[in-house]
């Protein structure tokens, strides 16, 4: 089971790909150039963690999976 539940703020993106750089197995861009998750148990819980970190728009969100309490972005 997936540690985090993985989202993506479509409307935030901005095609940096950073995501897909960190987790390649989780997030992938899609032909509009927007991240999208295609598994998310595709990488480890803290390469996951280090790709939404490495967005510039804090477009992917983190969300503990077990607790439902949010991961990131922080605030």
């Amino acid at each position: 089971m997936a540690k985090y539940k993985v989202e993506i703020d479509r409307n935030l993106c901005v095609g940096d790909g950073a995501c897909v750089n960190e987790a390649p197995g989780t997030f992938e861009m899609d032909d509009e150039s927007i991240a999208t998750v295609t598994n998310p148990d595709g990488n480890t819980p803290e390469e996951i963690l280090a790709a939404a970190q490495s967005c510039p728009v804090d477009a992917i969100i983190l969300t503990d999976a077990a607790t439902g309490e949010k991961v990131w972005p922080q605030g």
